[in-house]
């Protein structure tokens, strides 16, 4: 039984973006989609423990969902030309013959209107991730909530809320074109990103990395980037993701404390991540034009991929990447890793001056890295007692424990101080 339940999970996290993608695609309506979807998925638990998983799981859970939205329309009474139009499209599966080459030949439009459709701006930030793990991910409303530290009825109010709006709004389930098709398509990419880096370095809680977030958003990305194999940006994203990605295992210690880029074991990077990750780059720069933010974050961190040892890193270079960053996102938190790669590249003094520069931005206010940065650059100054003060207000700003307790080691203060007084007394 425990066996079969795990198959159907694991089908289920598979198959429900093709299922709910194909089913708004006849019903026209996301949540009636899922709620259809949903059903299918009650019918598998109910029959697969005693006839088996079937060949073609898929093909099954549509064929339940179909019946069940003919059932459903019926029930609601609906007029006779809707009912009819429904009806065509519909029923009739078991008997028709190309039904599952049909659905082959439309998944991949129904994936990716599903995807703008997840993520579009209408929804508050918080409603897109959370609408697009539902969907696209196959997450239950528990594993999102437990990933960003969420009660499980706020995950679902967000999610019954972005189904209302949508529906409210009237969004068509389809791709957007031209102009449109840009700004929808750096929604979809802005919240895989955010995904990802709440998996990457979480913001929050005892776990410094959540490798499943970091996996879920990668898996997206993917499949993106198969349904918009021309666009550029796309590929940055999944190359930037890939790389990143590679270092999973040599970011945590033994003891799942926190391992700096520079002091990590590069032979337990992912090297298979590492090749798919500077191929999707290639394809990016193949595409031509000028790269976009995340393709030159992805030039970035392939810099650091390419470096067999953290000594043959070429900071030049990366400086000079976050250069051409800052034209196309100018964000003081890009100016920020600009600094600490001008620290390394061209010595901590000028680094420090790089800081100093941005350090009064409004939006780095209260953002832990800050300090963070400026204490190891006074370290590496010979200011040892200004860079440990700097790393203890570095610590009393995050809401991580594992980094917490990685800055509390570098100002050799306990971990038990006194967070209260000492955010307080820092400010």
């Amino acid at each position: 039984m425990s066996d079969v339940r795990s198959a159907i999970d694991a089908v289920w996290r598979i198959e429900s973006p093709r299922l709910i993608a194909g089913l708004a695609r006849m019903v026209r309506d996301v949540g009636v989609a899922e709620d259809l979807a949903q059903d299918a998925l009650v019918a598998a638990l109910e029959s697969w423990p005693e006839s088996g998983v079937p060949r073609n799981p898929g093909a099954w859970l549509m064929t339940a969902a179909k019946r069940r939205a003919i059932d459903r329309f019926r029930r609601q009474e609906l007029g006779e030309r809707k009912h009819e139009e429904l009806g065509r499209e519909l029923r009739g599966d078991v008997v028709m013959p190309d039904f599952d080459a049909n659905m082959d030949d439309d998944i991949g439009d129904d994936l990716l209107r599903l995807v703008f459709i997840a993520c579009h701006p209408v929804l508050s930030q918080p409603a897109r991730v959370a609408l697009t793990l539902r969907l696209l991910g196959g997450l239950t409303t528990t594993e999102i909530g437990r990933a960003f530290f969420v009660p499980e009825a706020t995950v679902a109010q967000r999610i019954v809320r972005a189904k209302r709006t949508l529906s409210a709004a009237r969004v068509p389930f389809e791709v957007p074109q031209g102009a449109d098709r840009a700004a929808r398509l750096a929604s979809v990419l802005e919240v895989l990103y955010l995904i990802f880096n709440e998996g990457y370095c979480a913001t929050a809680g005892d776990d410094w990395l959540r490798p499943a977030l970091c996996e879920d958003a990668l898996r997206m990305g993917r499949v993106v980037a198969e349904l918009m194999p021309d666009d550029a940006e796309v590929h940055g994203l999944v190359a930037l993701m890939e790389i990143q990605a590679s270092r999973t295992s040599a970011r945590v210690g033994p003891g799942g404390d926190p391992v700096l880029l520079l002091d990590q074991d590069r032979s337990r990077w992912n090297h298979v991540l590492v090749r798919r990750g500077l191929a999707a780059l290639g394809r990016a720069e193949r595409l031509g034009g000028a790269l976009g933010p995340y393709a030159l974050q992805a030039s970035i961190a392939a810099c650091h991929a390419r470096a067999k040892t953290a000594e043959e890193t070429d900071w030049v270079r990366i400086v000079a990447l976050y250069d051409a960053l800052l034209e196309v996102l100018p964000s003081p938190v890009v100016a920020l890793n600009r600094a600490v790669a001008v620290g390394i590249g061209y010595g901590p003094a000028a680094g420090l001056e790089a800081v100093e520069e941005i350090s009064g931005h409004p939006a780095l206010e209260g953002y832990y890295l800050l300090p963070s940065v400026r204490g190891d650059l006074l370290v590496k100054l010979g200011r040892d007692g200004e860079g440990r003060a700097e790393f203890a207000r570095a610590a009393s700003l995050t809401n991580n424990a594992r980094e917490r307790k990685l800055l509390l080691s570098r100002a050799n203060v306990s971990d038990d101080v006194d967070f209260e007084t000492r955010r307080t007394s820092s400010q």
